[in-house]
């Protein structure tokens, strides 16, 4: 069995979780998500604790199990504290406001960028050139962060564009005669 599915998930106070045939639902303060679970494997729940088993004994199954466990395990986190990923313009002129519901970016082309947010999204802009991406489910805020970086991504000799806060960007040396 893998490793990962081995060890259980015990639920936080003020998480419900509802599990009907292949179906598993949470419940939180931040939300609520829900995801299918595959037939081959299968999911207890005893004492606020969840368990993650394959149905059969094979390597399929094995990593279905494993994978099933670090998915719950995120919904989990989501609906209690949430994700976040912070994204940082490098550039002069650069800069990112909120209007409504798009995020608009001056990123150095001919005309601005408006990007719509995504359902289940919250974006900030404490200042022009930082953003913040909130929401409880981990895909969607990584691919929303994803999806406003590959506007303009950094380029290794001045290391202009959409970064991610934390990242670090090797620089070239430019062209010498």
């Amino acid at each position: 069995m893998s490793r990962i599915a081995k060890s259980p998930i015990s639920l936080p106070t003020g998480v419900e979780v509802s599990l009907l045939s292949q179906k598993l639902e949470i419940k939180g303060s931040k939300g609520r998500l829900e995801r299918d679970i595959h037939k081959n494997v299968t999911v207890t729940l005893t004492d606020n604790v969840l368990t993650f088993a394959p149905n059969t004994q094979s390597k399929m199954a094995n990593a279905l199990a494993g994978t099933t466990r670090a998915l719950v395990n995120n919904m989990v986190l989501g609906v209690t504290k949430g994700f976040e990923k912070q994204l940082t313009l490098v550039g002069v002129g650069y800069k990112a406001q909120v209007q409504g519901s798009s995020l608009n970016l001056t990123l150095g082309f001919s005309k601005p960028i408006n990007f719509a947010i995504p359902e289940g999204i919250s974006i900030e802009t404490p200042t022009v050139t930082n953003i913040i991406i909130k929401g409880i489910d981990k895909q969607s805020v990584g691919q929303t962060a994803a999806n406003i970086r590959a506007f303009r991504p950094p380029e290794p000799y001045k290391g202009k564009g959409v970064k991610y806060t934390d990242e670090v960007i090797l620089r070239k040396e430019a062209k010498k005669k």
